[in-house]
């Protein structure tokens, strides 16, 4: 029979419960066993919710209460001994210094370094190997939350992180050794945590495998083999689960794994069901993943349905389960809390909720016939058919726009030329001192926004609250030495949401939350037409802080392959074609912002390298797409304009000719976490624009001392000259409290202006 299933749900709660809990023990409001009780009711309730949808393999250990990467990286005993040896600590208190850090004076420790979850707005920790790493089965978590669920009458499917997957993300910080050559120890606890699921009535373990759908070399493909003839005869039934693409080259090796499932992302890999229909063994299981579990479209049921059906002649329908593409973390949990939405687009849209709904609904058409279902069938496809045909998806002098961009649109004159006239202009010292954009969003501040849009407070009295945190913002800067300013970014809750607001064809939810990292939530805008700009967006405040100070205030955009990926983009036109018209939109901005006197402005796009396809066969079209977008946003300015970007979690080495490309004035980065690591990548080309590697991890309430920022200052100048090193936090400051971000940024400015004294002094 048709299993119908489900790879994750979202972890944080329709009302963002966990952001809640986690906050409140964070603030010592609460304590380790609150946080567990609110823990377990966001976890009873998905089980409830799936259970009562009609799933039948809910999953389990797919909760966390900060990353599942980490949570894998404690169940294994991969501890850092920074954090392993603080003995002070109980397991609760560590797991979250591993996470966050720890802010405790003399002795702080840096977090673990976070990057991006494949090609997600998703982040996760990075686990840090050693040489003489043990590997113990040191945490019950998957074993518990399975008996936890069965106590509440719901049998589950336990997720875990697999073993090549964990290694394959995982650094070894002091070594060359590869992870990978862990493998067996690793392998020695997850046959014992299987074990321990088996004894415990584990009927079916799922084990994510999300690497498989990227460039494996051959002795990794034949790691996955030898691992899997370990584990797939250690108890339970091991379904493993691919996901985020196809796997192209490596369909042979997951099809030939001696396990009794395979899951296959049906959405962004369409086309791998045929070869591995021509390929399945008998004795194996497809999970077929035809719901997208990253955007919130509804599905074209018929069309799923119609590969559903192939399958199910080749296979039989008893070795098939249904599921969405892949876990539904990436998505909100609940349509029915959008009640401001209008009827029209709400109809266009499916959930989490929703894309179960859908699961089921395919389960019952294969089980019980199309006629069955036949209403949700015909409501699916008359929503579809609404959706093509309205007029509001479409501008035609937008598209006419869109299809009149020229090369010499994307032309700025030679960086050197740029740089020399920006100096006279800008006349700022070496090694500049600046921030990435925002500063702290005080409880102040979100209560008189909240008041706004519940009408307590009309639009005058917001906009000179505004006014008064932005001159605060801009004295602060001058009084601590910072050399170019920012206005603080006070006005926007979001650095996609502010702008999405502001232009056509986006659409924003109520309660549309998705995680991000740890409490940090984000509610993605939907773009479902096409998108142009209205009037100006940024202008009033940008010059309302300039004419405050004689010093440089940056312009600060969001760049548009940021707004497209961290958006929930349209499926019905391609994404490139989506990304020119926001590009054409960020454009008329940055004219609007130099005519207004702004001689610097920032277009961050920390987004670019998350968007880089899995398969290095795809990057060379995306990115040519991706950065000509920015060079189209950014290229309509004078050269003594001088424009900057940001990016984030961002590994650059493969490449680097196309961030070189970008012709970014400015070029600032995420490096402290990594120890400057990153900047390596530019020792070994020829890179002359400026760069502000990042000296200051704001994702950490540790507040740094001037000594380590000086050092991580003076490891860049080995590999950037004097006047190509700008200095800067990671990224912005909005997360952080003032009282964090006062000495940082004394302290960063201290440092700088020690370096650049002995500089000086050297010269």
């Amino acid at each position: 029979m048709t299993i119908a299933s489900n790879l994750g749900f979202p972890r944080i709660g329709p009302n963002r419960e966990l952001k809640r809990a986690l906050e409140e023990h964070w603030a010592g409001r609460s304590s380790a066993a609150e946080l567990a009780s609110s823990a377990r009711d966001i976890r009873l309730a998905n089980w409830q919710r799936q259970a009562g949808l009609g799933i039948e393999h809910i999953p389990s250990n797919d909760f966390s209460l900060y990353d599942h990467v980490l949570d894998t990286a404690v169940m294994l005993g991969v501890v850092p001994r920074r954090f392993a040896r603080r003995t002070d600590l109980d397991d609760t208190q560590r797991y979250f210094a591993m996470a966050r850090g720890l802010a405790d004076g003399a002795s702080s420790i840096a977090a673990m370094e976070m990057t991006k979850w494949f090609d997600t707005n998703y982040h996760y920790i990075v686990p840090e190997l050693d040489p003489a790493q043990e590997f113990r089965l040191a945490s019950s978590k998957p074993v518990a939350e399975f008996l936890e669920a069965k106590a509440a009458g719901i049998l589950t499917r336990p997720v875990l992180l697999g073993p090549l997957s964990f290694l394959l993300l995982a650094k070894n910080r002091v070594s060359s050794q590869p992870p990978i050559a862990f493998l067996d120890a690793v392998l020695q606890v997850y046959a014992e945590l299987l074990a321990e699921l088996h004894a415990a009535g584990v009927p079916w373990v799922q084990l994510d495998e999300p690497c498989l759908v990227l460039d494996l070399a051959p002795e990794q493909r034949r790691a996955y083999q030898a691992a899997y003839e370990r584990l797939g005869a250690c108890g339970p039934r091991v379904l493993v689960a691919s996901y985020f693409g196809d796997l192209g080259k490596n369909l042979s090796t997951a099809i030939a794994l001696p396990v009794a499932a395979l899951h296959l992302d049906l959405v962004r890999g369409a086309d791998q069901l045929a070869p591995a229909l021509q390929r399945v063994p008998a004795r194996l299981a497809l999970s077929l993943g035809v719901i997208d579990g990253r955007n919130v479209w509804r599905a074209d049921l018929d069309a799923a349905l119609a590969r559903l059906t192939e399958a199910t002649r080749v296979v039989g329908t008893d070795r098939v389960m249904i599921a969405p593409s892949c876990s539904l973390l990436h998505v909100p949990v609940d349509l029915a809390s959008e009640t401001a939405l209008d009827e029209e687009l709400r109809g266009w849209l499916a959930f989490a909720t929703q894309k179960l709904e859908e699961v089921r609904t395919l389960a019952t058409a294969l089980r019980d016939g199309p006629a069955a279902v036949a209403g949700e069938l015909a409501s699916a496809r008359a929503a579809r058919e609404r959706r093509r045909t309205s007029p509001r998806t479409r501008d035609p002098q937008v598209r006419a726009r869109e299809h009149g961009v020229t090369e010499d649109m994307l032309q700025r004159a030679p960086y050197g030329e740029r740089r020399e006239r920006q100096a006279r202009v800008l006349e700022l010292p070496q090694l500049p001192t600046t921030t990435i954009g925002s500063f702290p969003q005080t409880a102040a501040l979100r209560r008189v926004r909240a008041d706004l849009r519940a009408g307590r407070v009309g639009r005058a009295e917001y906009d000179a609250f505004l006014r008064s945190e932005i001159e605060q913002a801009i004295r602060f800067q001058e009084e601590v030495g910072l050399d170019v300013l920012v206005h603080g970014e006070f006005e926007r809750n979001d650095m996609v949401e502010y702008f999405g607001e502001q232009l056509t064809g986006f659409a924003f939810t109520q309660h549309g939350w998705v995680q991000s990292y740890g409490s940090r939530c984000v509610k993605p805008p939907i773009i479902y037409g096409d998108v142009s700009r209205p009037a100006a967006m940024t202008v009033q405040w940008a010059a309302f802080a300039q004419s405050l100070t004689p010093k440089p205030v940056k312009g600060m955009l969001t760049g548009p392959v940021t707004m497209l990926q961290w958006s929930f983009v349209r499926d019905d036109e391609p994404r490139d074609a989506t990304c020119r018209q926001l590009a054409l939109a960020i454009r008329d901005e940055t004219i609007d912002l130099e005519a207004a006197g702004i001689r610097v402005i920032q277009i961050d796009e920390p987004a670019l390298r998350e968007g880089l396809p899995l398969r290095a066969e795809h990057w060379r079209e995306y990115l040519r797409w991706a950065v000509n977008a920015f060079r189209l946003a950014s290229s309509s300015v004078r050269d003594d304009t001088q424009i900057h970007t940001h990016m984030c979690y961002s590994a650059f080495d493969d490449i680097m000719d196309m961030i070189a490309y970008l012709d970014a004035d400015v070029l600032s980065i995420e490096t402290s976490r990594s120890n400057m690591e990153l900047l390596a990548t530019f020792s070994r080309v020829d890179y002359q624009n400026a760069v502000g590697p990042g000296v200051y991890d704001v994702h950490s309430p540790a507040v740094p001392a001037a000594a380590g920022i000086e050092a991580l200052l003076r490891r860049a100048l080995a590999v950037l000259a004097p006047d190509q090193l700008w200095v800067n936090p990671d990224c912005g400051l909005k997360t952080r409290r003032w009282e964090e971000v006062r000495p940082a940024m004394q302290a960063m400015v201290a440092a700088a202006r020690a370096v650049r004294e002995s500089l000086v002094s050297a010269a």
